[in-house]
C-alpha cells in the first residue's frame, strides 16, 4: 500500500505541474496531493514502529503568530525555538531530541526523506526542504522529539507544507496553538479534519485571551469542535494575555495535561486508523484515474472490435473470394511439380519462382513495369487495404468518443493525435511482417502438396490418369507469357491446365481429401495472419498507443495496480499489515 500511495503521489504531482495554479483542477489536485503526502508518511511511521525505531514525536502545531514557538520553549524550560512577531517566521520542522539514541534519530531521517538536516540556526529561509534537531534537556518531558511547526495559513504555507505534513504524520501527540484571533479561521479546521481519522490525542492551548472574553472563546471552540470532530472534547488549557509571560503555574499545567495525553498514545491502533483515513479519500482520488481507466477500457473495446471486423473481411475479401484466393493452387502448382508430369515440370520448375507464393517480384523476367505491378500477392493488397481501413474506423470512433464525452474528452483527442503520429510506422511494420509472414507461410504449402502427393501415391490409377492429363501445352504457354509479360498468379488460377488438373482430382476418389486438403490449409492460414499480423502487430500497437502519450497529462495506473491496492484495503484488520 505504501508503494501504490506513494506512486499515486507523484503522479499527482506530476500532472499538476502542467495545470496553472489558477485552474480549479489543480486546487483540487493539490488537496489530493496534501492527503497522500500524510498518509504516506504516517504509513512510514508504522514501518518505523514495527522497527521499534520510533521516538514519542509531540509536535506543536498552528497558524501564525498563535505562539507556537512560546509554547515549545514553555515545555522545554528554556528560549530553543526562535519567536518573532513576523508572520511566517518559522518555515522549517524544528525537532529538539530528548534523551535519545543515534537509531531512533537515523529512522526520523529516513521518515524525511527528500530533506537535508542542518543544524537550527544555519536554516535558510530560502530553502524550504530542511529540518534540524537539536538535542536538549529537561526534566520536564519524558524521552521525546518535540517540534515547533511551520504555520499552515501564511500566504506561501503551501511552499513548505510538505515539512509540516511529514512532521504530522510523525506525531503522537499534537499541540494545537491558536489565539483568540485564528481560533476560527477555516485553516485551522481543515486541518484538524485532516487528521481526524489518525487518532491522535490533541491537546489544544488556546493562547493570548484575556479575562473578559476567555469563557467566550472557550465555548465557541468546544461548539466547533463538536461541528467538525464530533466526538470527545480535547483537553483545553487557556492562557491569559500577559506582558510579563506565562507563570510557573501555566508551565506546571501544560506539562499535565500533555502527559495525559501522552497516555492515550495507541500505537497498536496504527494500522487501523491509517485503513480509515485511506477509505476516507480513496473514491476522491481513484475519481481521474477511473475516468482515464474507463477510457481506456473503451479504447480497448474499439480496438477487438475493429481487429473482428478486420479478420472477417480477409475471409470475405481473400480466404473465400473465388477469385482473389490462390493459396492453394500454389501448392497444386508444387504438386506438379512433385509429379513430374511429362513435359510439363521442368517448365513448372522454371517458373515456380515467379509463381510460387509469395509472388513479389518477376526476378530478371520480364520487364520492370511488370515487376513493379506484382511486386506482391492479391493477399498483400488486401491485408493493406484492410490495415489503412482500421485506422478510419478507429478515427471515426475516436471522434465520436470525443463529441459524447465532451466534459471529459482530452483523453481521447491525445489518442487520437498518437494515432495519427503513429499510423505510418505501424502500416510499415505491417507491411513488413506480412513479407515474413508470407516467407514463412512456404512451408504450410509446400506440406499440404507433399501430403497431397502422398495420397496419390495411395491410388495409383489417380496418378497415372493425371499424368495423362493434357496439360503440357498450356502450362508451358502460361510459362512463356510471364517470361513475355509477367502474369500473376491469380491468372493461374484460370488457365485451363491448372483447372484440368483440379477439376480431376476433385471428381476423382481423393476429391475429398482435396477438399480437405484446401479447408485446413484456409484455417492454417486464417490462424497465422490472424496472429502474426492482426493480433501481434496491429492489436498490439493500438493498445500500446496511450502509454505513448504524454507522461505528464496522465496517471498511466493500470486496472491491475488499482486491483491489487484495492485488494489490500479489504484485508481484515487483523491479519497482515497494510504496507
Amino acid at each position: 500500500m505504501l508503494e501504490f500511495i506513494t506512486t499515486l503521489k507523484q503522479r499527482y504531482q506530476i500532472i499538476q505541474s502542467g495545470l496553472a495554479e489558477s485552474s480549479t483542477q489543480w486546487t483540487a489536485f493539490q488537496a489530493c496531493i496534501e492527503q497522500l503526502t500524510l498518509i504516506e508518511s504516517f504509513l512510514h511511521k508504522g514501518q518505523l514502529i514495527d522497527q521499534r525505531r520510533a521516538a514519542l514525536n509531540i509536535a506543536v502545531i498552528g497558524p501564525t503568530q498563535s505562539g507556537k514557538s512560546t509554547v515549545v520553549n514553555l515545555l522545554l524550560n528554556q528560549h530553543a525555538a526562535g519567536v518573532s512577531p513576523l508572520a511566517g517566521f518559522t518555515v522549517h520542522p524544528q525537532g529538539f531530541a530528548l534523551g535519545l539514541s543515534a537509531d531512533i534519530l537515523a529512522g526520523v531521517a529516513e521518515h524525511f526523506s527528500g530533506f537535508q538536516k542542518v543544524e537550527q540556526f544555519s536554516l535558510s529561509p530560502e530553502k524550504y526542504s530542511s529540518y534540524s534537531i537539536t538535542h536538549m534537556t529537561t526534566d520536564l518531558l519524558p524521552a521525546c522529539l518535540l517540534w515547533d511547526t511551520p504555520d499552515f495559513d501564511s500566504i506561501d504555507a503551501h511552499s513548505y507544507q510538505q515539512g509540516v505534513l511529514k512532521t504530522l504524520a510523525l506525531a503522537d501527540v499534537l499541540v494545537l496553538v491558536v489565539s483568540k484571533e485564528k481560533y476560527a479561521d477555516q485553516s485551522v479546521w481543515d486541518t484538524m479534519a485532516l487528521v481526524k481519522s489518525l487518532n491522535q490525542p490533541v491537546l489544544v492551548v488556546l493562547n493570548k485571551l484575556v479575562a473578559d472574553s476567555q469563557s467566550i472563546v472557550i465555548e465557541s471552540f468546544k461548539e466547533r469542535w463538536q461541528q467538525v470532530h464530533g466526538d470527545k472534547l480535547p483537553s483545553i488549557m487557556p492562557i491569559l494575555f500577559s506582558k510579563e509571560g506565562e507563570t510557573e503555574a501555566q508551565q506546571t499545567e501544560l506539562v499535565r495535561l500533555l502527559e495525559n495525553n501522552i497516555q492515550k498514545v495507541k500505537r497498536k491502533q496504527q494500522d487501523n486508523a491509517a485503513i480509515d483515513f485511506i477509505k476516507q479519500y480513496w473514491q476522491a482520488w481513484l475519481a481521474p484515474i477511473k475516468s482515464e481507466q474507463d477510457a481506456q477500457v473503451q479504447w480497448q473495446l474499439l480496438i477487438d472490435k475493429v481487429i473482428e471486423a478486420a479478420v472477417s473481411d480477409y475471409q470475405r475479401d481473400y480466404l473465400n473470394h473465388p477469385h482473389h484466393y490462390d493459396t492453394f493452387q500454389n501448392a497444386l502448382a508444387q504438386l506438379l511439380t512433385l509429379l513430374e508430369v511429362p513435359g510439363v515440370a521442368k517448365v513448372i520448375a522454371q517458373s515456380r519462382k515467379i509463381l510460387a507464393w509469395p509472388l513479389r517480384k518477376v526476378f530478371s523476367v520480364g520487364t520492370k513495369k511488370y515487376a513493379r505491378a506484382y511486386a506482391g500477392t492479391m493477399e498483400t493488397v488486401v491485408l493493406q487495404q484492410i490495415a489503412e481501413h482500421i485506422f478510419l474506423q478507429l478515427g471515426d470512433n475516436i471522434l465520436d468518443q470525443i463529441e459524447l464525452t465532451q466534459g471529459n474528452n482530452k483523453w481521447w483527442k491525445s489518442v487520437n493525435s498518437q494515432l495519427r503520429q503513429d499510423k505510418t510506422i505501424i502500416l510499415k511494420r505491417f507491411e513488413k511482417h506480412t513479407q515474413t509472414y508470407h516467407e514463412g507461410f512456404k512451408q504450410e504449402i509446400e506440406e499440404t502438396a507433399q501430403s497431397l502427393y502422398h495420397k496419390l501415391e495411395e491410388h495409383p490409377a489417380i496418378l497415372n490418369g493425371l499424368r495423362a492429363t493434357r496439360v503440357t501445352t498450356d502450362a508451358a504457354l502460361l510459362a512463356l507469357a510471364v517470361q513475355a509479360g509477367g502474369i500473376g498468379l491469380h491468372d493461374l488460377i484460370l488457365a485451363p491446365a491448372m483447372l484440368a488438373v483440379t477439376s480431376y482430382l476433385a471428381e476423382s476418389a481423393i476429391g475429398s481429401y482435396l477438399h480437405r486438403a484446401e479447408a485446413e490449409l484456409k484455417q492454417q492460414q486464417l490462424n497465422t495472419v490472424k496472429r502474426l499480423l492482426f493480433t501481434q502487430v496491429l492489436q498490439q500497437a493500438l493498445t500500446g498507443l496511450p502509454e505513448k502519450m504524454q507522461q505528464n497529462t496522465y496517471f498511466n495506473i493500470s486496472t491491475r495496480q488499482l486491483a491489487d491496492a484495492e485488494a489490500q484495503l479489504e484485508e481484515k484488520r487483523h491479519g497482515l499489515r497494510i504496507l
